[in-house]
């Protein structure tokens, strides 16, 4: 890439893609019974791993950077929620929250220069904070909606989540469902917007390493004086503090079951494609940190992809439904629009 126009064209259509496969990349799964996440969280990060692995070969093997490793650990913790959040509120509205708490911990973070970054700075910063500002409108307005999700298993078509059989015998799982099934009905909201909280700081803090170490990169005197300026340089290492923490994650959960974890295997095709499509999307939003520098990107990608989930969630697995929900809805699309324009704006 060469001169700031074509930086500017690769950073938005790199950011497109990001934002239709976040928003896409938990559908392959809504079919299928996950249980409490733990196995599906370990198959999906050992996908991501195996697509940031071929990207590194691809780029030549660049120097590996073990402190990369933490955001991935970051990401990895705020993503052993994403199976209760879905089963309690929904696809739709647990991606819309989790995404604008993704958002403003993100901008925030580069724009202010926290834990040790540079301060990015944009030509127009009261734009830049006017498109800030309407991410937490959105947020709070995403509050109000109230999503459909059935937690009867007897019904398949209104219970996608809960359509398989768990291969351990019920004796061994003391009934095949998991603590979030058990949950009563005045929990789930609490619970799942909750969750989706503070999945989504964690998840906005997740490239903060990464940020860190191209900021350092410049001083002659820091351990990581001549590091890459190439975000993508970093996928690896991030993508091994991903499988990494999972890995650990997952022991954990198979000591604490007695060896007798909840497996669901007709969920390992459908996980790891979840897993590939996430990779692919992680490596376009790398490549537009890069182009567009996380101040502007952090808001455009992290508000589309709950756009994107919010439309499955109505058009096919009816989770969000009645004119009250959709007038909010539509309402949240236009503050979220305005946010990731007016930052977009801030750049130029």
């Amino acid at each position: 890439m060469s001169g700031n126009g074509t930086d500017f064209t690769a950073g938005y259509l790199s950011s497109a893609v990001a934002i239709l496969l976040y928003g896409s990349n938990f559908v392959p799964l809504k079919k299928y019974d996950t249980g409490d996440g733990m196995f599906l969280q370990w198959v999906l990060c050992a996908a991501i791993w195996l697509v940031a692995l071929v990207v590194n070969l691809i780029l030549r093997c660049p120097k590996f950077w073990p402190f990369a490793m933490l955001g991935g650990c970051i990401w990895a913790t705020g993503n052993i929620a994403v199976v209760p959040i879905i089963k309690t509120i929904g696809l739709g509205l647990g991606i819309l929250i989790w995404g604008s708490f993704n958002t403003l911990t993100g901008w925030a973070s580069s724009r202010f220069g926290w834990f040790g970054m540079d301060v990015e700075e944009v030509s127009n910063s009261m734009l830049n904070y006017f498109g800030a500002g309407l991410s937490v409108v959105s947020a709070l307005t995403f509050l109000f909606i109230r999503s459909e999700v059935e937690t009867s298993p007897s019904s398949v078509d209104n219970t996608p989540l809960i359509t398989e059989p768990v291969i351990n015998t019920a004796e061994d799982t003391c009934a095949d469902s998991s603590w979030v099934d058990r949950l009563s009905a005045k929990y789930h909201r609490i619970v799942g917007c909750s969750l989706a909280v503070i999945s989504g700081i964690l998840y906005g803090s997740t490239f903060v390493p990464i940020i860190y170490i191209k900021d350092h990169s410049k001083r002659n005197e820091s351990v990581y004086a001549g590091a890459s300026q190439f975000d993508l340089d970093y996928i690896f290492a991030h993508s091994s503090g991903i499988f990494l923490t999972s890995t650990v994650y997952f022991v954990a959960y198979c000591v604490a079951m007695r060896n007798r974890p909840n497996l669901y295997p007709k969920a390992i095709l459908p996980g790891f494609l979840s897993g590939v499509l996430w990779a692919i999307a992680t490596c376009c939003w790398f490549i537009a940190n890069h182009s567009l520098s996380a101040v502007i990107s952090f808001p455009i990608i992290t508000a589309g992809p709950g756009l994107i989930a919010a439309l499955w969630g109505i058009f096919i697995f009816k989770e969000i439904q009645g004119l009250r929900n959709y007038l909010l809805l539509l309402l949240a699309f236009c503050i979220i629009l305005s946010g990731a324009l007016c930052t977009a704006f801030s750049k130029i």
